[in-house]
Parts: structure tokens; sequence; C-alpha cells
């Protein structure tokens, strides 16, 4: 029986935050909810412990129930050190006979299928075994700040998590390890095995992506490992899901929405195309309001609403009239806040999907077309902050950024250009859809050009 233990006791300390940092959010989920899903998914894990400070035992069990983790059986209460939590949970299985043990830290969002695998195959062989990855920096041993030694880089590997044990190769460990006077040599488990026991200790290859996120910085990164994996070209989506959703798209009247139009439909949903050419003027609200008040009257339900309405206008911004600049900022920015805002409540009812678009050129911003830049950096801005206002609501918000896409907007701005430098907007629009399929909220979502194109 292979029982996965997630270690989840600590108080973030380092992350600076007022809550542990297993239960920051990222991409609309706490961080734990992506590690115990890991497990919770694969089809050698029998049963799940989480180990946490009693306080944040409701919020786990919440989680589970909402995410419909069968596997979570037990929740118990962690310790101050590292060893102590690992510990508890070893004595909550002491009774059981053909206990492996799979400890893992439940800020490591990313472990693999196969690392997991590759943990509990090893077992078979070993009654310890541990998950490593080569260093790329030179390790140097200092004493009072003086370089001591510089190991062979060739030797060392950096540790990772699972650790996988046999039940009584632990526990044996640690009693071993309670029973000494003098403080451990080291607090993971496989160090204790280490001091305390005569055994081999197995390593199985780790990831470079099986991260642990402990400062701020690593929730940047971990945002980015989550959109790679959702836009990957391996990535199976289950387009029979789009069957009987409703989607309203503002701007589906050509290129990138209109694509999105007729993937959606041929995969079966309703879908309420707008634009000003069907007489809709999205920098009226009222307009906007109407158009989600009618689609909803008559399908009792709106899953998602897609933006991709916009004005790009290259020029000088002191060649542009008063007029045209109010037209630019009201169609790009205000009439998607209003969007968003006259969205929320049909959303709210289906815990669907809010998609907004920007550019790549919102990241800096652009000489002569200024608020076509700077707007669509205000779009990315005000994203985030909306996924995050609406993350209890269950409501995801996505920003998908295109590079240079092939468009009727781009044709008359930038005139004709070379055909294999520029996304098809097929693709995007199928990247579009995708991220709709998807869990995640609150990313920026980068569509590169060596993306494969559709046809």
């Amino acid at each position: 029986m292979n029982i996965a233990v997630i270690l989840s006791a600590g108080n973030g300390s380092r992350f600076g935050s007022d809550i542990p940092k297993q239960f920051i959010n990222l991409a609309g989920k706490n961080i734990i909810e992506y590690t115990i899903k890991a497990f919770e998914q694969h089809h050698l894990i029998d049963e799940i412990c989480i180990v946490a400070d009693t306080s944040f035992h409701s919020k786990l069990w919440n989680i589970s129930t909402d995410n419909n983790f069968t596997k979570v059986k037990k929740i118990i209460a962690g310790a101050k050190e590292r060893k102590d939590s690992s510990y508890e949970a070893i004595k909550a299985y002491q009774d059981k006979e053909n206990i492996n043990l799979i400890f893992h830290d439940g800020v490591r969002p990313f472990v693999s299928k196969k690392i997991i695998t590759d943990t509990i195959q090893a077992l078979g062989r070993y009654n310890a075994v541990d998950v490593a990855i080569p260093t790329a920096d030179t390790i140097i041993k200092v004493q009072n700040n003086i370089i001591d030694n510089i190991p062979k880089r060739s030797e060392l590997l950096r540790g990772q998590t699972p650790q996988g044990f046999k039940l009584k190769t632990i526990q044996k460990a640690h009693e071993l390890s309670n029973q000494d006077k003098k403080p451990p040599l080291f607090t993971d488990d496989c160090g204790l095995v280490k001091q305390y026991l005569n055994e081999d200790i197995y390593v199985v290859e780790g990831e470079e992506k099986n991260i642990k996120i402990t400062y701020k910085e690593d929730l940047l990164f971990a945002e980015k490992l989550i959109q790679l994996n959702s836009t990957s070209l391996n990535v199976e989506v289950d387009y029979s899901n789009l069957n009987g959703k409703v989607i309203v798209i503002f701007g589906g009247n050509s290129g990138i929405g209109l694509d999105i139009v007729n993937i959606a439909s041929k995969y079966g949903a309703k879908v309420i195309s707008c634009s000003i050419s069907t007489g809709t003027d999205i920098t009226d609200s009222k307009n906007i309001q109407k158009i989600l008040k009618n689609t909803f009257d008559k399908y009792t339900k709106i899953d998602a609403v897609i933006n991709t309405a916009a004005i790009l206008t290259k020029e000088p911004l002191i060649e542009m009239t008063e007029s045209a600049i109010v037209e630019e900022i009201t169609t790009n920015f205000t009439a998607t806040v209003m969007i968003a805002k006259y969205s929320h409540h049909y959303l709210k009812d289906t815990k669907g999907s809010l998609i907004l678009f920007t550019s790549s050129s919102y990241t800096r911003g652009r000489a002569n077309y200024s608020l076509y830049s700077s707007t669509k950096a205000a779009v990315v801005n005000f994203s985030e902050a909306i996924a995050s206002e609406w993350s209890n609501d269950k409501i995801k918000v996505n920003v998908m950024n295109p590079a240079r896409t092939a468009t009727p907007m781009r044709v008359k701005n930038f005139g004709d250009e070379k055909i294999d430098t520029l996304l098809s907007s097929k693709v995007v629009a199928q990247k579009t859809i995708d991220i709709l399929l998807q869990d995640f909220s609150g990313l920026v979502i980068d569509i590169k050009k060596f993306q494969k194109n559709l046809g």
C-alpha cells in the first residue's frame, strides 16, 4: 500500500506572507491543491495523508471535498520541526503492514507522474528512495567566509521530494534519532536514514520543474510553468466539453474572434457573436448589458465571455484627434471593464470564464501606437486584479497574449508582411479555446510563433 504524506505544516516565514505559502493563490488555486491533485490522480497511490497545523485542518477538508480528492483519508497535526511532522505521519500508520510512505513537500506542486512512479517502483528494490537533480552551479564549502573545499560538481546532486520509504525503515530511523541526545546531523527523512541506519538510499532522477515554492520570485516562475504546461502542444484537451456551453464573443466578426466562433461552434457550443458590424457598439455599456441579458434569457446561462474587440491606430499621438483618442481608450479599455462588470453575475452562476486579449506590445510602450500598447498593458493589470477579486466566486479570468498575428486589423495598420513571420489567427483561436477548458485563473498566456499552425 502506497501512502502519500504531504508535509504542509510550515508557516511560510521566508515567503513573507500572512498565511502559509501552501495556501497562497497560484493561478486561481491554493498551491497545495496542485500538490494533492498530483497524488490523487496517480494510479499507484492508495491513500493521502496531509500533515498540517490544526488551524488549517477545516480548510484542507473543504479543499479535498471541493476537488473530490477521495484519496485524502487523514489530516493530522504537524510539528514545529519537519522531522517531527514526518514522525507524526509515521505514528499514524505504525500498526499497518506492507506500507510505503512517500513524503512530499506541500509546496512542490509540479511533481510529475513519472517521478512518483519511479519512486514507488524503486521501493520494490530498496527500503529508502530519494529524488535529486544535477547541480548546474559549482558548490563551495566555506569556513569563516573562506573557501575550504570545492567538491566535484559531477558528484553533487540537489535533493527534491518525494522521498519514499518502507514504513519500518523510516520508523526505525526516527526512533533512533529520538533516542539520540544529540541533535541529528540532518533534518530530512533520507538524512535520518543515512545517519542512523545501514541502508542504501536509491536516487531517482528528478526534474527542474519540480520546484519548491519558497520565495515570492518562485511564484512568478510557477505561474509560467502552469502556462507552459497548459499551452503545450502535448496537452490533451477534451473538446467535447464545449458541447452545450454558451459563449458570448465580443469582436467575433473577423480575425481571431471569428475563428473562435467557428471552432467553438464546431464542437457544439452555442456562440453569440457581437461586433460593430452586427450593431453592437461596446463603447455603450447598455449594448453590453443587452447582449448578455438577451443571451441569458434565451439559454438560461452564460459559460464564458470573450472579448477580442480592439482598435489600433498607427499614428503619432500629437496627430490624433481628441475624438479618436477617446474612441481608442474607450474601446480598448473602458469597454473591457464594462464587459467584465456586467458579465460577473452570469459567470458566477456557472463558475465560468472571462477571457480578454492583450498584445505583445503591452510590455513596453510602442511609438506611433502609444494608446494601443498602453491600453493593452492596462487590460493585463485589470485582469490580474479581478482574477483575485473573483477567486471566491470561482470565475476564471485569463488574458491571451499572442505574438504578431495575421489579422485584418494588423494588415490595415502594417500592410503586407511575410506570412511566415506571423501567427495564424486560427492558432490563437485554438489556444483560446484550450484555455477556456482549463481551470486556472489570473494568467497571461503567451502564444509564440513557434507553435504549430493549424491550417
